[in-house]
């Protein structure tokens, strides 16, 4: 670390963290280093986000008296309807997160887009609270889009799934288009792999009129234009009305409190109340007497997901479409009867529509303190991405109408230009008024999930923000309790004996992929990346 760091960045890519840190080094604030960071993933990772994506931003800004969050998720094109798929259902992804349909329609091809806000709320970020132009805070991303990415492990071990549990595979989506097949495979068919080097010049053409024309190019301009036209030619649900329509949404935080500090997460259709109401559950709790990870500690915080999870599915959605009750669930006497249940070892049951079947977790984070204090945790995805690039843009599209309810009358049923939930949910941790933790994660319907891992670990067992984030995880999303393999059977087996049913991932590295940064007066700048997705922590000293 260098000497007298006061700067943080946390990204889930080390180009993307690199890129960050430049800024910051130069004197760019918070805003700048993370939307030049975000940028660039959608260069290096550009499966996991883009500009064609959605996301939530969380900006903390002192300097300007600014605490607020962007939401800027998917939405359904005007042109859906919410019975059109209603016949075609064969079944619920097992955590709750996607429905399969007949012909993989809302999966792969171009009526799975929603209309994308990632550029709109990178650009609003930047020419509202940044202090660099946008031009400059485009130009790493072009030059890493000019120079290309080398295929790092997890991009490698991304594309290397299979179609996973139903839906379509990861080889399909890549050849989907024709800008797919050019830079993804090799001379031989073969999709390439680590350490491979892709190139894809469309996308630094198209990141040159973005940094010239700003989102105006792409939600008005020429670029709308070329969407709109390879829509209308393919079958596509979005068109250039859509674009033309899409507005962000700001709003101030939610807040709770969790053994004397204040969390602030982001509202619906983020993932903040269930983050939230998670937390409200488990203070009734001493978990630290408990025991990290132990059989009564699994069984507790799982019974806690496992409630927020049906509180989510009954209740939470787009707020501009359906009444959230935030009060009710929020509440410490809706957390206490929770706590109760749990005390009295009932067991929570989430139902799920022909269930079995997993989701795959795309999507990305970046996490900043500059010098001054401010902050920014910024979660952003493709969701499930569609395969579709128009043939001259380079970036794909995001494919978010698979976690629509294909079901009509419910809280994530389709409707023209609805935001369906998502679980990102990034957080900032108070004491009194001061911000001590920021941290996010990808990792779909997990997210908060391991957000909230990440939270207890540091907040109930003292981890410093890189133990926190490698620490084994589990979740509960279902009626399953998932583990990672380096959880022990011993502490799963009197579980298994109770009657609940355990699932044990091979993977080392699961349910979602926490980034979280931490700073206390008098201590150096601390962060943690999450092992499995190549990411990075860089200090620097900001002029």
């Amino acid at each position: 670390m260098p000497t007298e760091a006061n700067a943080i960045i946390v990204a889930a890519q080390p180009e993307a963290t690199e890129a960050g840190a430049r800024v910051l080094m130069r004197g760019g604030n918070a805003v700048d280093a993370a939307m030049a960071a975000a940028l660039v993933q959608g260069v290096v990772d550009p499966q996991m986000c883009g500009i064609a994506g959605f996301g939530s931003c969380h900006l903390y800004l002192p300097d300007k008296g600014v605490h607020t969050c962007i939401d800027f998720h998917g939405q359904t094109p005007l042109a859906a309807t919410p019975s059109m798929w209603a016949n075609r259902i064969e079944g619920e992804t097992r955590d709750g997160f996607g429905f399969i349909l007949e012909g993989r329609v809302n999966d792969c091809g171009y009526e799975a887009i929603t209309t994308p806000g990632s550029l709109l709320a990178y650009h609003e970020a930047v020419t509202e609270f940044g202090s660099w132009d946008w031009a400059d805070v485009c130009a790493p991303a072009i030059a890493q889009a000019d120079k290309g990415f080398v295929v790092r492990p997890h991009v490698d071990f991304w594309w290397r799934q299979g179609a996973i549990h139903g839906r379509v595979g990861v080889t399909e989506r890549l050849g989907f288009s024709k800008t797919g097949r050019d830079i993804y495979f090799r001379p031989d068919g073969a999709l390439k792999g680590l350490g491979d080097h892709v190139v894809n010049p469309d996308m630094a053409r198209t990141l040159r009129r973005i940094a010239k024309g700003g989102a105006e190019i792409f939600y008005r301009g020429e670029i709308a234009d070329a969407i709109d036209a390879d829509m209308a030619r393919h079958g596509g649900l979005m068109r250039k009305k859509d674009l033309e329509n899409y507005r962000t949404v700001r709003a101030d935080p939610l807040w709770t409190t969790y053994r004397g500090r204040r969390i602030a997460s982001n509202r619906p259709p983020g993932g903040g109340v269930q983050l939230l109401e998670m937390l409200n559950i488990l203070e009734h709790f001493d978990l630290d007497a408990i025991g990290h990870n132990t059989t009564e500690y699994i069984r507790i915080v799982a019974e806690a997901m496992k409630q927020a999870t049906v509180d989510k599915d009954a209740h939470v959605g787009d707020p501009a479409f359906v009444d959230v009750p935030l009060d009710r669930l929020l509440g410490q006497a809706h957390a206490a009867a929770q706590a109760e249940r749990i005390r009295r070892a009932e067991k929570a049951s989430v139902p799920r529509y022909q269930g079995g079947m997993a989701e795959p977790k795309d999507t990305t984070h970046v996490v900043v303190r500059d010098a001054r204090g401010n902050i920014v945790t910024m979660t952003h995805s493709l969701g499930m991405p569609s395969g579709v690039i128009t043939d001259g843009l380079g970036f794909m599209y995001n494919g978010c109408m698979g976690v629509f309810d294909p079901r009509p009358g419910r809280a994530g049923s389709i409707a023209p230009g609805k935001s369906r939930f998502s679980s990102l949910c990034p957080s900032i941790v108070f004491e009194g008024d001061e911000p001590r933790i920021a941290l996010g994660a990808p990792g779909g319907t997990q997210i908060a999930m391991g957000v909230l891992q990440t939270l207890l670990n540091m907040l109930d067992f003292g981890m410093s923000p890189m133990e926190a984030v490698a620490a084994p995880r589990f979740s509960a999303t279902s009626d399953v309790i998932d583990i990672t393999n380096r959880i022990p059977g011993y502490a799963v087996e009197p579980l298994e004996a109770d009657g609940y049913t355990v699932q044990r991932s091979p993977l080392t590295f699961a349910f979602a992929a926490p980034h979280a940064i931490d700073f206390h007066p008098g201590q150096p700048l601390r962060g943690g990346a999450d092992p499995s997705h190549d990411g990075a922590v860089l200090q620097v000293r900001q002029p």
